[in-house]
């Protein structure tokens, strides 16, 4: 699925958080973004998902202008196409690690457990399916988020610091798990990240300033 942004601007009152923002990612594609903190990556991130709103400019998923779409349109859009992980993690504490991470196929009315163990062990968290968010690490929570934002095979991942509470041998994990499984579905990977590691690896890197994106 494409991801088509031109001439986004987003500002709070009077300050302007980014201006004149164009890009495009291709089905397929894993492209990086990088830039100083407090530039407005996770803001550009959100907008990008329909999650934040934008003051000009355009944001298309797959050929749908999602200022177009009603607030429950975006949400159905994100349900069935776009795996999010945030950076804040975001995973319910009355729940398990499968229950967190199989979420997103029961809102779609499915149920896949092998598909939900796979993940886990692929982000390293096998045999930890029956622990609640409270008895896991920070660095454990955020691979629950990430095999959360997978597991309903999503045509495209938006990803916020996925790596940032990881050690880096886990980190590179994770990235593997990432990127087999957007490869896999020849889904769109958009990164935002800090880590030189994470975005040496993708096959575009783009750096976030004031005043626009620059390759």
């Amino acid at each position: 699925m494409s991801l088509r942004i031109e001439g986004l601007s987003k500002r709070y009152g009077d300050s302007t958080v980014f201006a004149n923002v164009s890009l495009q990612v291709q089905p397929g594609e894993f492209v990086a973004i990088v830039g100083e903190s407090g530039v407005g990556k996770s803001t550009l991130l959100n907008c990008m998902a329909g999650l934040d709103s934008w003051d000009s400019g355009s944001v298309h998923i797959g050929g749908v202008d999602l200022g177009g779409l009603s607030d429950d349109q975006r949400a159905l859009l994100r349900r069935k196409q776009v795996g999010f992980v945030f950076q804040a993690f975001h995973v319910l504490p009355h729940l398990d690690v499968i229950q967190n991470v199989a979420l997103p196929l029961m809102l779609l009315g499915q149920q896949d457990d092998a598909r939900v163990q796979s993940l886990l062990a692929a982000v390293g968290l096998e045999g930890l399916g029956a622990r609640l968010p409270q008895q896991l690490s920070g660095g454990q929570l955020q691979r629950v988020a990430i095999a959360r934002a997978l597991v309903h095979r999503p045509a495209l991942l938006l990803a916020d610091e996925p790596t940032g509470n990881l050690d880096p041998t886990t980190a590179a994990k994770v990235m593997d798990a990432l990127l087999a499984q957007t490869r896999a579905q020849g889904a769109a990977l958009v990164l935002v990240t800090h880590s030189q590691a994470a975005a040496a690896r993708a096959d575009r890197v783009l750096q976030l300033r004031v005043d626009g994106i620059q390759a």
